[in-house]
């Protein structure tokens, strides 16, 4: 008999004798009767046991363990769903023989999060850490059709790396076939490169950082679902693109919270001083995100807001400088509930605003060789953005530490399991 899912059974019809598999939830066992709550990947089902010999089994059934239910579907207003499973026939496929680190049939997991993530093959299990898992997949999934709907090809680029030159100091470096290698803290080069073959691309894959932050909001390793797109005006139309995207992956997660036609949009130096940072700020600070935030809410009723026009001096090289005050560059933040989730912008596009750019940070050329030879052979005006989708889970989710929304975290402390 074919395995059903929890969720299948109540389209099953009452009277159908049918197989479920999954964990040991929880166990109630009753005077006159016994209870068996089932966990498989889509839920929970109830099976009913009246049958003395079954209880006796059930007795000796451990939480976590792993079986096959064969049983009858039957109707029951109280039960989840109105069904529930009788006269059961219980196969143990797997015993847990150890203790439990912490009980799993509680509504939240009753152990602190150093201790879930040291038993992460477990904690995982609980729903109350998987649904996170869950809106990380369907918003992975949103923006890969979101931007396929916009003729973006899916590309897949190096992690590992010959030099490390977008970023400072913050990269990983390792040991390969005996020279330096670096861990690749964004595919931004090579995006910039496939614009010249593909005109837009986009890439979900990991990247890291080897910043010595122990914060709720930064990991040494995270999922960067980058975009980029040729041809383009200005940023703006990076910015455009990018709403679009954010309606799809918002559409395909669900649960009510939308994005704009058009989100609201201000300038960097507005953003100051809505903010009350001092004018010379150079970058905004989490509490002036905050405020921002609490702006876009109050004003114009939006929990997403674009910081545009950065200072030159605060982006990278690459970055495209305002026409009308190169001061300020073509690029922008994106605010969700005042958390910057998304950086991006346009980027320079001629081979001698390269050299220009690197000859005044006093960079040799040498290390960009290859970046630089598509730009040699003619690149349109171009830009993109890059999501961090473990602080956009995390924000959407109201989740407050990034490590609760992926899987196995790696961060300053952390390399396992």
């Amino acid at each position: 008999m074919q395995r059903i899912l929890s969720t299948e059974l109540a389209t099953q019809e009452v009277g159908r004798e049918v197989t479920i598999a999954g964990w040991v939830h929880r166990r109630r066992l009753l005077k006159s009767v016994a209870f068996l709550i089932v966990r498989d990947a889509a839920g929970f089902s109830q099976v009913v046991v009246t049958d003395p010999a079954t209880r006796e089994q059930l007795e000796h059934l451990t939480e976590e363990s792993v079986v096959e239910v064969t049983a009858v579907v039957t109707a029951v207003e109280q039960a989840p769903d109105g069904v529930e499973l009788r006269s059961p026939t219980i196969r143990e496929l797997s015993r847990v023989a150890v203790p439990l680190p912490f009980e799993m049939h509680r509504p939240t997991l009753n152990a602190g999060l150093p201790t879930q993530l040291d038993h992460a093959a477990l904690a995982l299990r609980h729903p109350s850490r998987s649904a996170s898992l869950r809106v990380a997949a369907a918003a992975t999934k949103g923006f890969r059709e979101a931007l396929e709907a916009q003729r973006f090809v899916e590309i897949h680029t190096p992690k590992i790396v010959e030099s490390a030159t977008e970023s400072g100091a913050n990269v990983f470096q390792l040991d390969y076939f005996g020279r330096p290698g670096y861990l690749a803290q964004s595919p931004q080069f090579y995006k910039q490169l496939m614009v010249g073959v593909f005109e837009r691309v986009y890439e979900v894959g990991p990247v890291f950082r080897a910043e010595p932050s122990d914060t709720a909001r930064h990991l040494a390793q995270y999922t960067s679902l980058d975009a980029e797109m040729g041809f383009v005006s200005d940023h703006r139309d990076v910015m455009a693109a990018l709403t679009r995207t954010l309606a799809g992956m918002l559409g395909e997660i669900g649960g009510g919270t939308e994005v704009r036609d058009e989100i609201p949009a201000i300038h960097f130096s507005e953003a100051l001083r809505i903010a009350g940072a001092p004018d010379d700020e150079p970058d905004l600070a989490p509490a002036h995100e905050r405020a921002l935030g609490e702006w876009a809410l109050r004003e114009h009723g939006s929990e997403f807001l674009f910081v545009t026009g950065y200072p030159m001096r605060k982006r990278p090289f690459y970055t495209h400088p305002d026409p009308a005050d190169p001061t300020w560059s073509n690029g922008f933040d994106l605010l969700f509930r005042g958390l910057e989730i998304v950086t991006g912008g346009q980027r320079l596009h001629r081979y001698e605003d390269y050299v220009a750019a690197l000859t005044k940070q006093g960079e040799p050329l040498g290390p960009y060789a290859g970046y630089l030879d598509a730009f040699r052979y003619g690149m349109p005006p171009h830009g993109g953005w890059a999501i961090g989708l473990e602080r956009f889970v995390a924000r959407l989710t109201g989740i407050a530490n990034v490590r609760e929304t992926t899987a196995f975290p790696r961060d300053l402390n952390r390399i396992a399991p």
